[in-house]
């Protein structure tokens, strides 16, 4: 008897959430409440600008993990963003009210994030968007900010060098802020197509 494949499968994916890729996104889940103890409980400046860099370095890991080893599933694919988003949030929130970050800076990140995170929420739940990659430019603009946001807890912090971390920062934050507002806005036509997809499916 010959099986038939499931015409919803696949090639690639596996329909389970205890994968390693899921781990490695559980782990840098878990390891959110950390960063803000040690921004606030240590505290250290330096030693969460040092972490969170690190896990900004880190960031592809998951994604890696998931082709390298075929365990690609449709709930990491929510998962791995839903956390990045979650863990940018919580830092550069934390970071305000460590006061180690241009105020003006933060909160046109933050809006950008909740603004374009929430239409793309509204968007798969209330009109079934299909889902869509982010683009080169987006996730530039992503690794730009992520560098940018420990450079300037960085300069804050007591290191000798922290006048050169901060000329760094404004060097990946104002190409980061600006890149991440344009891929914003060339994400609206993504965003209208995938409604239109969800719909035709």
């Amino acid at each position: 008897m010959t099986a038939h494949a499931d015409p919803t499968d696949v090639p690639g994916e596996v329909d389970t959430l205890w994968t390693v890729p899921n781990l490695v996104t559980l782990i840098r889940l878990l390891l959110l409440p950390v960063f803000v103890w040690v921004l606030f409980g240590l505290p250290s400046r330096q030693t969460a600008a040092w972490m969170l860099g690190i896990l900004g370095m880190t960031d592809w890991v998951d994604g890696y993990l998931a082709r390298r080893l075929g365990q690609t599933s449709e709930f990491g694919k929510k998962f791995d963003p839903t956390v990045d988003r979650l863990w940018f949030i919580v830092a550069v929130v934390a970071i305000i009210v460590n006061g180690a970050i241009p105020i003006w800076f933060a909160v046109a990140v933050l809006a950008r994030e909740i603004l374009v995170g929430g239409a793309v929420a509204i968007a798969t739940l209330a009109f079934g968007m299909k889902r869509f990659d982010v683009t080169w430019l987006g996730k530039t603009a992503t690794f730009l900010l992520m560098f940018a946001v420990p450079g300037f807890l960085m300069a804050e912090s007591s290191i000798g060098i922290a006048g050169w971390f901060e000329v760094a920062a404004w060097c990946f934050a104002i190409p980061g802020l600006v890149l991440s507002y344009y891929t914003g806005f060339t994400y609206i036509p993504a965003i209208r197509a995938g409604i239109r997809s969800g719909r035709a499916e």
